[in-house]
């Protein structure tokens, strides 16, 4: 729900004016005419987009259970909440999660894990465990990113999950999916942009997610020394591109994100090079 009615405001804001414009007279003929009358909508300029995204930034969501009750009130009883994260990092896995989560489950305070801190997310990650009607969490390695790209990675880490709660006799009979990506299932889907703030279930499934690719991300720091892994997380942050400047790539970089691509490649480069002297 909304604290403040998003319709409205893009009606009043976005909607453009319109205005009467006299066309000329029609030439005189048999009896009198009226000039004819056409409504023409102004044209949108640069200041009607800018008010259209401050009102999108103005309106806040609240994050509840709006969609739960929407699914149930269809006939849905198990309503499993799905949410990937570790997009956007030059290193590591990208991680999806399902929760399913019992009608009337008590998770005040939560909300997208990115709004929460550590110690926030650390204890939602503990609650949801305990409450949940069932959890599932999938990783989609590195290989499998740069092969078929980090979106449909993403799809495909959802599904492990979703198949995952299945595998665990619970079988969801309507999804919740932030974004506005479907996935490759047999089941009941709502797509819901920004869902991790919206959405009690994706929420969850969001910090249980955020919470095992951290934790996952602080093992390998002490696998891979030097690139900040336990504090950037993998993403590309000044420290973390020094690091791959001074030490290279690893197996667990993405090739297929910059700067790690040009990387890769100069490093290919260099390699090539050395075949060539040494077979000279």
């Amino acid at each position: 729900m909304l604290r403040r009615t998003r319709a409205v405001y893009f009606y009043t804001v976005v909607m453009p004016p319109r205005v009467k414009l006299k066309t000329k007279p029609p030439k005189k003929a048999s009896g009198r005419k009226k000039a004819q009358v056409v409504e023409k909508p102004l044209a949108r300029g640069r200041r009607a987009v800018q008010l259209e995204i401050k009102v999108a930034e103005a309106c806040e969501w609240v994050c509840g259970w709006d969609f739960e009750v929407a699914a149930r009130a269809e006939g849905s009883r198990l309503i499993a909440g799905v949410d990937e994260v570790g997009r956007g990092p030059l290193f590591g896995p990208v991680v999806a999660a399902a929760v399913v989560l019992p009608e009337g489950c008590n998770l005040e305070g939560l909300n997208d894990s990115k709004k929460l801190t550590e110690e926030e997310r650390e204890h939602f990650d503990a609650r949801v465990r305990e409450c949940a009607v069932g959890w599932s969490i999938a990783e989609v390695d590195v290989q499998t990113i740069d092969r078929i790209n980090i979106l449909q990675a993403s799809r495909l880490a959802m599904k492990i999950a979703v198949e995952g709660l299945r595998h665990r006799g619970c079988d969801p009979d309507h999804l919740l999916i932030d974004g506005n990506q479907k996935i490759d299932t047999v089941c009941r889907q709502t797509t819901i942009v920004q869902g991790d703030g919206r959405s009690m279930s994706i929420a969850a499934a969001s910090v249980i997610a955020k919470v095992h690719r951290d934790r996952l991300l602080c093992e390998l720091d002490a696998m891979y020394p030097g690139y900040g892994l336990a504090h950037n997380k993998g993403y590309s942050t000044p420290e973390h591109k020094a690091a791959l400047l001074r030490l290279g790539i690893t197996e667990l970089h993405r090739r297929s994100f910059a700067p790690v691509a040009e990387l890769f490649e100069v490093e290919v480069e260099s390699m090539d090079l050395e075949f060539e002297l040494w077979e000279e």
